[in-house]
């Protein structure tokens, strides 16, 4: 491997086993406060099998230990930045950019908050292992919480704010829940003070809200709902005053304010000891599925993976990363605030939902150093950057590059040409790629900066420390396939969920334990399957080319929606796109195409759309213009039968699109002959 660096390299440890050479390598990093970082070479790998470095070794704390130590370390640095929209009632209507309210946490203030929330929280009978429910946007009373519930050694079940009364009753259910954290007002992405007001939801869990009980009919366990006043940045909302619904708990009476605490509480101390291998937080999988699953994660997994996530794209306690997508998802969670808060770096959350505008203000006014989202955020940010007029100054646009340097894309598939933009225009160099899912904590591969620029465009990057992962045959997981060879992803390690809880069943057909290839007797590892499609290469370098059951098969020929979706992404007139397979009589499956375009570009079939990004203005863009598009840059067989422009994608609110849902609205809209 081509080392960015004239000085010699040092082997550190190396093995052989499965037909390959795995060494660590010591190279110097201009991202780490040591000046050095851990990456990875292989040689002459000829299966799809690849273990990660054993070095820096991991953390053998739980969250709260390692959390004082960095605190010790770092405790007058500013860890969490948080803004919310706010405004006035009578300006809302035609206030196009409202303003915001800023809360600053150092890490001793996160430290001290965390503390009185873990004594407020045990008064009400919180104790270890039990699971308490917060449903909240992106913000400083949620960072204060998570550090709160996991000194008390209870389970943080973070829920999806958008989630209705049905999907909130069935996950409090399912999990026993007995304390609930909501907010007053969920808000809504790309709509500041505009939310959607949570009473009608919480009237159907309590009916009565005024008795001064807590009453649950349909859920038993339930007994205390505390509500996050947010009202004031939603005036439209109609949320009543809480002083008239006795039956909730305002979260004022838990902290009167998270940023001037009177006294000092002292540390929380738990009801028992804290093991490192022990469940704290169970995360639903984020629905790209219609049946979400409740993954149990550990101290062990979250922690090290947000340590072993700062180390490889160089995260230090100088850093400033702007952080939209949401904590209640692995990405927010353990990507963004747990990976800032091992290494003393700060975390901003720009809004409590994703708004690009508050996005790019959040990145200028502090001058960030990083920027985190998945390919639907950046595309919005970057089509909000040439909007006209646009809302964010040419001055603050062109100071962008000059700062922002690191971050991460991941959730979905990011398109080369894409990337190529966010050097260009973001001035993200250090850029990386994250893989992963909910169930590995979530990340199993990582691009690193240093990586070659066609493998950081190209690939999802090669396995983490502690970690391994291989290519399968879909049909038989027993057999490893060839590099070169696609298949089915799995990995192994720390990282691995203990499990779905209550869910024996799921959790077997996706968690195995094997014996372990070239381990001693009787020695055995627990692999966890993706149902992503991916192929390794000669180097260790993963590409994911689509999700198994998303595969298209047209007369019997495999068709992997991800080649034509990064072809048209690349036409000028295209923003978005997604591609799924639907029934077809001759063929079995045949290629459906759903296209967003660019503001300014008319669709076919549709009405101008307002305004315009200057890229673009005043074209217009038929179907058969997106076929021959495809026809031309690809074979003919990958050309879409059918094509839908549409305004916007069914997504989960981590930015992934639900492709099953599109699959549904071809079909019904096949049926009905559009």
């Amino acid at each position: 491997m081509r080392l960015q660096s004239r000085s010699t390299t040092r082997v550190l440890s190396s093995d052989f086993r499965h037909g390959l050479l795995c060494r660590n390598i010591r190279v110097p990093s201009r991202n780490r406060r040591s000046g050095f970082g851990l990456v990875r070479t292989l040689v002459t790998l000829t299966r799809s099998i690849s273990q990660g470095p054993t070095e820096p070794p991991l953390l053998p704390h739980t969250i709260p230990k390692h959390f004082a130590s960095v605190v010790s370390q770092f405790g007058d640095r500013p860890a969490v930045i948080s803004r919310s929209p706010t405004t006035n009632q009578d300006a809302l209507p035609t206030l196009a950019v409202p303003s915001s309210l800023e809360t600053r946490l150092s890490y001793e203030g996160l430290d001290l908050a965390s503390n009185a929330l873990a004594h407020s929280l045990r008064s009400f009978g919180v104790k270890k292992g039990d699971r308490v429910g917060v449903s909240l946007g992106n913000g400083a009373e949620f960072a204060a919480l998570t550090y709160a519930i996991f000194k008390l050694g209870a389970i943080l079940v973070p829920l999806n704010p958008g989630f209705n009364a049905k999907q909130v009753t069935a996950a409090l259910n399912h999990l026993g829940v007995e304390l609930l954290i909501i907010g007053a007002v969920t808000d809504l992405a790309y709509k500041p003070c505009r939310g959607r007001s949570n009473l009608p939801l919480i009237q159907t869990m309590v009916p009565d809200l005024k008795s001064g009980r807590i009453e649950a009919p349909e859920i038993p366990t339930l007994k205390t709902v505390v509500v996050v006043d947010n009202s004031p940045s939603h005036p439209l909302s109609a949320f009543p005053p809480l002083a008239t619904l006795r039956s909730l708990t305002p979260f004022t009476n838990l902290i009167p304010s998270l940023t001037n605490i009177p006294t000092s509480p002292n540390p929380i101390t738990p009801d028992a000891p804290l093991l490192p291998s022990e469940t704290i937080n169970i995360q639903f999988t984020s629905g790209t599925t219609s049946h979400p699953k409740a993954a149990m994660l550990s101290h062990t997994s979250i922690l090290n993976n947000g340590a072993l996530i700062a180390g490889r794209m160089g995260l230090d306690p100088s850093d400033l990363i702007v952080c939209p997508p949401p904590l209640f998802h692995c990405f927010g969670s353990v990507l963004g605030y747990m990976a800032t808060a091992t290494t003393g770096a700060a975390i901003l959350f720009p809004s409590p939902a994703f708004d690009p505008l508050a996005t790019l203000r959040m990145a200028a006014d502090h001058r960030a150093t990083g920027l985190y989202g998945v390919s639907t955020m950046f595309v919005a940010m970057l089509e909000l950057m040439h909007h006209q007029p646009a809302p964010v100054s040419a001055e603050q646009i062109a100071a962008l590059p000059r700062h922002l340097r690191k971050g991460i894309a991941a959730g979905s598939s990011v398109p080369e040409s894409l990337m190529r933009r966010l050097y260009e225009k973001l001035g993200l160099g250090d850029l990386v790629i994250c893989y992963g899912m909910t169930e590995t904590s979530p990340v199993s591969c990582m691009t690193a900066p240093q990586d070659p620029f066609e493998k950081r465009t190209q690939t999802v990057g090669r396995v983490m420390p502690h970690t391994r992962v291989k290519v399968v045959d879909p049909v038989d997981r027993a057999r490893v396939v060839a590099v070169g060879e696609r298949g089915e992803l799995a990995a192994a390690g720390y990282l691995v969920m203990k499990g779905y809880w209550g869910d024996e069943v799921r959790t077997g057909e996706v968690r195995a334990v094997e014996k372990k290839e070239g381990g001693r007797a009787g020695e055995e590892e627990v692999w966890m399957y993706s149902g992503d499609e991916a192929v390794m290469d000669a180097d260790g370098y993963v590409e994911i080319t689509g999700r198994i059951k998303d595969l298209i098969i047209r007369g019997g020929e495999n068709i992997h929606p991800l080649e034509i979706e990064n072809c048209l992404f690349q036409h000028p007139l295209v923003a978005e796109v997604s591609v799924v397979g639907v029934p077809d009589e001759k063929y079995g499956e045949s290629v459906a195409a759903f296209v967003i375009v660019h503001e300014g570009v008319e669709a076919e079939g549709e009405e101008r759309m307002p305004g315009g990004t200057g890229d673009g203005k005043g074209e217009r863009l038929t179907r058969d213009m997106v076929r021959e598009w495809v026809a031309t840059h690809l074979s003919s067989h990958l050309v879409p039968k059918h094509i839908w422009f549409v305004r916007e994608y069914p997504k989960t609110a981590s930015g992934k699109i639900q492709k099953f849902k599109l699959r549904t609205r071809a079909k019904e809209s096949m049926d009905a002959g559009k």
